[in-house]
């Protein structure tokens, strides 16, 4: 779509109360950087986890029982679903906060992206999926620690315990 077209578009939403328009141009330009996948935390984690011999799929999807679902990092013979949330998208309880302007459109966008998030968890839990999710600002020693944990089968979790006696 040419860029003309998107401004038009985008106005046409504005006037039809879809979503806000921009204060200004330079808010716009910000919210337009925010990327859905491959987010700076992301890829820090990505990387680490790369470097300690594990591979996994990226932005996979996965459908299941009508919920379509794209982890950031997807282990798929282990079945760990990986998601490293945003603290202002996912409403993180230390970091996350009210918006102050357009809080018609951000507080349910807000709440419904909560309730995506508990969807989505019941719906790979249900089918057998361990799911981690981290915070954007969580240490990369603290995330890649949750990850490696899930990926160990729970037998190995269990402690051997001799019968000598």
């Amino acid at each position: 779509m040419s860029d003309r077209k998107r401004l038009e578009a985008r106005k046409l939403a504005h006037g039809r109360g879809l979503y806000p328009a921009p204060l200004n141009e330079g808010r716009s330009r910000n919210m337009q950087a925010n990327r859905r996948s491959n987010t700076k935390p992301e890829v820090v984690l990505r990387s680490a986890l790369h470097r300690l011999g594990y591979r996994y799929r990226k932005d996979f999807r996965l459908d299941l029982e009508g919920v379509k679902v794209r982890p950031d990092i997807v282990f798929t013979a282990r079945k760990v679903a990986v998601f490293v949330d945003g603290c202002f998208w996912h409403v993180c309880p230390d970091h996350g906060r009210q918006p102050t302007t357009n809080e018609w459109y951000w507080t349910p966008k807000l709440r419904r992206n909560m309730e995506r998030d508990r969807t989505v968890n019941t719906a790979l839990e249900t089918a057998g999926w361990r799911v981690v999710r981290l915070w954007e600002h969580e240490p990369l020693t603290t995330a890649v620690e949750a990850v490696v944990a899930a990926l160990i089968p729970t037998s190995e979790h269990v402690s051997d315990v001799s019968d000598d006696g």
